[in-house]
Parts: structure tokens; sequence; C-alpha cells
């Protein structure tokens, strides 16, 4: 009897230990949450979904992510951008669909990346020849922005985080 007593003690505290790490763990906010937006442009409807990391006082452009290195546009999982008609960016044609979002950020200016491969990790594997779109763009000076945001207006879409913003145009 005493066998069954400990034993059904021992299940109790450790379903208890179970619960109780379960709802910390729970309670845990992700340091690069999953976003999302969404708005018509030009007669499409756009939604831009990605990890939204924080400055958190480090160098961002240049240091944590490098210039003249493909970036994801956001953290861990690829950005991803769809287009529900074709667009054009920067002048160029996007067809409607949906694309892993990529940028290679430099000094002066930076290439955006619509890639065909939509779900990816990170840019791990990303693969230059997915490529459906390429533009050039130049980021601007702005206000602070702690945490990484896309903004969608009537001119197109931009990519807000630290001190810059980069601005793509959508007709």
């Amino acid at each position: 009897m005493m066998r069954k007593t400990f034993q059904f003690k021992a299940a109790a505290f450790f379903a208890f230990a179970l619960l109780v790490s379960s709802f910390a763990f729970a309670q845990q906010k992700p340091a690069s949450p999953r976003d999302s937006i969404s708005a018509k442009v030009a007669g499409s409807t756009i939604t831009i979904n990605y990890g939204s990391p924080s400055v958190k006082g480090r160098k961002v452009f240049g240091e944590l992510e490098a210039y003249g290195k493909v970036w994801r546009a956001g953290a861990n999982e690829a950005t991803v951008f769809t287009t529900t008609k074709d667009i054009k960016v920067e002048g160029k044609t996007l067809p409607a669909g949906t694309y892993g979002f990529f940028a290679i950020p430099t000094e002066t200016t930076w290439t955006i990346i619509f890639n065909k491969v939509a779900k990816q990790w990170g840019a791990y594997k990303y693969d230059e020849t997915k490529d459906a779109l390429r533009v050039t763009v130049k980021p601007v000076a702005s206000a602070m922005n702690e945490r990484l945001v896309y903004k969608i207006n009537s001119k197109g879409f931009s990519l807000n985080w630290d001190k810059l913003s980069v601005p793509v145009s959508v007709k």
C-alpha cells in the first residue's frame, strides 16, 4: 500500500512540474516574433510576413547584418512576400504569387530580391538561380525603429529598422 501511495505522489509531482514548466514556457515571448502586414497597392493585395528582431543596442547594418551578403530581411524563417496580382516593382514586373523576400544591403544601395522559393529557413539555402526579380533601391535615414517593421502605403512598401528605411516602389 505504501508503494502505491509513493507512486501516486511521484506521478502527481511529475504532472504538477510538467504543468508549471509548460505554463512558464508559454509565457516567454520569442526574441524575434513573427509579424505580418497586408494592404492594397496598385490593385493588388500585398502581404509581408516576417520575423521582427530588435536592435538591442547592436550596430545592425554592416555588423549584425553584413554588407554585401544575402539577408532574409527579417529573423528566423525568411520573410515571405505575397501579391495577389501582377505588380511593377521599381518599374519591373513581378507576377502574382508568393515569394521568399531577401535583401543584399550595402551602405549606399540595397538589392531587393523576390525568390521563387517562399518557405526557407534564413538564407542558408538561398539559391540565386530561383530569383523571380531583383531590383536596386536606395536606403534613407529614418527615425529609430527598435523592432524591424514593414510598412505599406499607396506608393509601395518599406523595410524599417534601426535608423534606416528602405523604400520600394510598387505600381
